[in-house]
């Protein structure tokens, strides 16, 4: 038996499909590029990596390597899913205001709606990324298998922090903004456009980040064809089903508030 509150989540799984499918009609409706804007994004992310490589190449003296671009694609389209997941995740409750107030059934529906409307997208780059890869002579091996559980691992670490923000922004509209601080620089102590091991001595303190030996794992595994450090895959691990826990309990814990605070 599920606990309550899951119980009930589940019984409104229906109403959980319907909302994400709406967010991801809004966010395509009357779009002139349509499902181009799922790559769009990612695309400015790998085009500021090819950069930052080629700027570290010609300061060590190293030619930039086919492997370095994919890891670049890999990380960078990862990275969006992330960012756009807590930026839709955060305004998800202020934007579905009358929702919250007048109807009942359980309000997390709409922050991990907003994850799952933006793994929509993540699925559609994901796809474009396969289709390059190929192009550039990407052979995959037993160890890409890995990406499956560390994508898992990026969707529950995503969702636990779009249930705390969510209500954080609820009571306190100022949060929003903080968020968009953060996500704008947090790139920079993420491993997205570069290889933690770029870092040396400073790499452990990089990694502390949950994110980014997720990240590292998945060009480990697709890119290099190995195994991800699995020390750091189960910290990682760990971080994730924390925030997760964390994220939902605080939520439900806010919850009988959320309508005196709209």
């Amino acid at each position: 038996m599920f606990p309550s509150p899951l119980s009930k989540l589940w019984r409104f799984r229906e109403l959980l499909y319907m909302i994400t499918w709406r967010d991801i009609r809004i966010r395509y409706k009357q779009s002139a590029m349509g499902f181009l804007w799922a790559i769009l994004m990612p695309s400015l992310i790998v085009g500021a990596g090819v950069l930052v490589r080629l700027g570290a190449a010609k300061y060590t003296g190293a030619a930039l390597s086919v492997d370095d671009i994919a890891s670049v694609i890999v990380r960078a389209v990862a990275w969006s899913f992330f960012i756009a997941s807590i930026r839709f995740g955060t305004h998800s409750l202020i934007g579905n205001s009358s929702l919250v107030t007048k109807i009942a059934f359980p309000k997390e529906v709409f922050p991990i709606a907003a994850t799952l409307s933006s793994l929509f997208d993540f699925a559609i780059a994901s796809i474009a990324v396969l289709l390059v890869l190929v192009c550039i002579g990407w052979t995959p091996t037993f160890a890409a298998l890995w990406a499956v559980p560390l994508i898992l691992m990026l969707v529950m670490f995503t969702a636990g922090l779009a249930l705390l923000l969510s209500a954080a922004n609820l009571f306190f509209r100022d949060v929003k903004y903080i968020v968009e601080i953060l996500l704008t620089y947090a790139i920079f102590f993420t491993p997205v456009l570069y290889d933690a091991a770029m870092l040396g001595k400073w790499r452990p303190l990089i990694m502390l980040n949950p994110v980014a030996p997720i990240l590292e794992g998945l060009a480990d595994s697709l890119v290099h064809g190995r195994t991800p450090d699995l020390q750091w895959t189960a910290y990682s691990f760990g971080m994730s089903g924390a925030a997760l826990s964390v994220g939902y309990w605080l939520f439900k814990q806010l919850e009988p508030k959320f309508a005196e605070s709209i």
